[in-house]
């Protein structure tokens, strides 16, 4: 029942957050409460942006760093290496 708030929350981004909270603070009433609505709280999503390059087959990236340079560019603005 102690850690009832760790177990709900082991598969979060915020178990770490949640486990030392609960350790620490669980034996107050204060704390456990706490930690369990932290626990039952939404897990905050990540938000990954993906760019995909004009002209799949023909389009021209930096060999050193990757980036994709402005259209027609003859040096990487990025790291300045010549494409």
């Amino acid at each position: 029942m102690y850690f009832l708030p760790s177990i709900i929350a082991h598969n979060k981004t915020n178990f770490g957050g949640v486990f030392v909270l609960n350790l620490l603070l669980g034996w107050t009433l204060v704390g456990w409460i706490i930690a369990l609505i932290w626990a039952l709280g939404g897990d905050s999503q990540r938000v990954v942006v993906m760019h995909q390059a004009a002209g799949f087959g023909g389009g021209n990236f930096c060999t050193r760093c990757g980036c994709a340079p402005a259209a027609r560019a003859r040096f990487c603005s990025n790291c300045g290496s010549a494409l």
